[in-house]
């Protein structure tokens, strides 16, 4: 006597019942090989070391990839909703934002910004002292002729930065200044209105760009790298990232 039983003369509660049980076994076997990601701090920020560094020192000689570490969270945390909102413009970091809540991005940012680091010189390219020269003018003194403020006016006097919302420029590759200073004069990289940085890359040219570049890359590094107090520059211009700020120290 054959004893299989063809599925068509089990009753039809038993097919239900062999149903939920390949279905269970199939989603457990699925789930055994695609494991449940953590949702931990760690686990959120192995997206943003692998390019930037285990602790946001960032990858001198990439070009590309910024120092994150001992930058003021609200800056960082400011970068991540850019990126976000499409006000910035790079795919792999459009990417790993989208699904961050604010929550989230503010947590990464204050891990980042409470690393402190050495910082890994990126290497100085090979310009004339004319250049450096004028890049140096740029950051210490900018060009009334041109309306184009000094760099040290916003980003503190050792361009260390300022909290909670100012980003040092020290540590920075040329490659990187140079392409980001170009984003802002061509309007592939914003953020809030008024948008202060798109207003004074516009007024520097191609030549004004390189100079501040290859100046940064540079600069001697000061004995204390963190960002100034709050309140220690008066910009100025107006900055709609300053202004935001401010409304939150306000409540």
């Amino acid at each position: 006597m054959n004893t299989s039983t063809s599925l068509h003369h089990v009753h039809p509660f038993g097919v239900a019942i062999l149903f939920a049980v390949a279905l269970c076994c199939g989603t457990a076997s699925r789930a055994a090989e695609h494991p449940a990601i953590p949702d931990t701090l760690q686990q959120r920020l192995a997206a943003c070391t692998t390019c930037h560094g285990e602790q946001g020192e960032g990858r001198a000689t990439s070009g590309y990839f910024p120092r994150l570490a001992g930058k003021p969270a609200a800056y960082l945390a400011r970068q991540l909703q850019d990126f976000q909102d499409g006000l910035r413009k790079y795919a792999p970091m459009e990417y790993t934002v989208r699904e961050l809540t604010p929550a989230y991005m503010h947590e990464i940012a204050e891990y980042f910004a409470a690393q402190r680091v050495p910082f890994e010189r990126s290497p100085a390219p090979a310009v004339s002292a004319a250049v450096l020269q004028r890049g140096a003018q740029l950051l210490e003194k900018g060009d009334p002729s041109r309306k184009v403020p000094a760099c040290v006016s916003c980003h503190g006097n050792q361009l260390t930065g300022v909290e909670p919302s100012i980003p040092g420029l020290l540590g920075l590759p040329y490659d990187y200044v140079s392409a980001q200073l170009g984003s802002w004069r061509t309007h592939t990289r914003a953020t809030l209105a008024p948008d202060c940085m798109a207003e004074v890359a516009s007024r520097l040219s191609e030549s004004d760009i390189s100079a501040v570049a290859a100046a940064l890359a540079d600069r001697q590094l000061p004995a204390d790298t963190h960002p100034l107090p709050a309140g220690s520059v008066t910009p100025p211009l107006r900055c709609g990232v300053l202004d935001a700020a401010a409304d939150v120290a306000a409540g």
